[in-house]
């Protein structure tokens, strides 16, 4: 792969990273009820991180239950993610 390709890769990769770490935060937030969820502004950005990381949890969330009421896709993303970084940074090596 050209490093142009990988380098875009990485990036995607690394905004996508943020948004999960924003969705936990998000629904930290509002379990705790610190965030209102009745504010339009809250629920837009609620809407729009969510649609960004829910196809992904989904199918993570299906396989591995939750403990302890923890719900650890998320981290189980994160390091998915992590992995596919270190994968494409070595592939241009």
């Amino acid at each position: 792969m050209s490093y142009a390709v990988v380098s875009l890769l990485l990036t995607v990769l690394d905004l996508y990273w943020w948004v999960v770490i924003i969705s936990v935060i998000l629904s930290w937030l509002v379990a705790f009820d610190v965030l209102n969820t009745r504010s339009q502004a809250a629920q837009t950005i609620w809407r729009a991180v969510d649609a960004l990381t829910e196809p992904l949890l989904r199918p993570i969330r299906s396989v591995l239950p939750a403990v302890g009421g923890l719900d650890l896709s998320p981290l189980i993303l994160l390091l998915g993610i992590q992995f596919l970084q270190n994968l494409l940074s070595h592939s241009v090596g």
